[in-house]
């Protein structure tokens, strides 16, 4: 099965208020790749909150990629929703893999297992330097995980974090149901949150000041692709929604 980049992003073009640019350029074999970057500014942006969106780098996972596209072209017609936000968005991370709809790169890394580990993948170095330089306040992560029948997420960086995963796993739970068991993917879990993971993932630099929220947010892998993606958009229209009255909450204090 081989997948087009083009195609999937195509909808994308058609709103002029979606930025997009070609990340970086490597060659693989005989053919140039790049990493896919769309930018979104919401209303009240000129000190905005930045959220970086990840999908894809698992190249088998592309409910993720839809799940990121379809919020895109749902701010693009409500841009309220992103009210002092700027969203990068990275829809596909792992453009071989998600070609070929195989987890690893065709290089064979899995390049969510090579960050910060002096890694020579082209895209780990590219996404890198994005994590280094564009100063997030949030990093989001999609994926969808084949041995699990419910949505469930990760936790780490910013102390709040799990009070922004809480109420987006309520609200997508109300799309697909939610993972409860006590241990998930091999951590222990509570409430669909793990609050471990695993080394050499995409995430901040450790040097980060100030330090970003960190999520992934997991879906079914063998739910319907569209109750997939309805989840995912859901997820981070709340975890936005969250953010944004934290920070409110916090200025008043």
């Amino acid at each position: 099965m081989s997948r087009s980049i083009q195609e999937c992003c195509a909808p994308l073009l058609e709103h002029t208020a979606i930025k997009s640019n070609a990340l970086g350029s490597f060659k693989v074999g005989d053919k140039d790749y790049s990493i896919p970057r769309y930018t979104f500014s919401g209303p009240k942006s000129s000190d905005p909150i930045r959220l970086g969106i990840f999908a894809a780098i698992h190249g088998d996972e592309p409910a993720g990629a839809q799940g990121c596209i379809q919020f895109l072209l749902t701010l693009a017609k409500q841009p309220e929703l992103a009210t002092d936000f700027q969203i990068e968005a990275y829809p596909i991370c792992n453009p071989t893999g998600f070609e070929d709809n195989t987890r690893h790169s065709r290089s064979g890394r899995d390049l969510n297992r090579e960050f910060w580990k002096n890694s020579a993948e082209p895209e780990v170095q590219l996404l890198e330097h994005e994590l280094r330089t564009r100063k997030f306040h949030g990093l989001i992560q999609l994926h969808a995980d084949d041995t699990s029948k419910g949505l469930y997420g990760f936790v780490r960086g910013h102390t709040l974090t799990e009070h922004l995963l809480r109420p987006a796993l309520q609200e997508a739970g109300k799309i697909l149901p939610r993972n409860v068991n006590a241990s998930i993917d091999g951590f222990a879990a509570r409430d669909g949150i793990i609050y471990k993971g695993y080394e050499g993932v995409l995430a901040a630099p450790k040097e980060i000041e100030p330090t970003p929220f960190e999520i992934v947010f997991e879906t079914p892998h063998y739910a319907p692709m569209e109750l997939q993606a309805r989840a995912v958009v859901v997820a981070l229209q709340t975890i936005m929604a969250e953010y944004r009255q934290l920070i409110s909450f916090a200025q008043n204090i």
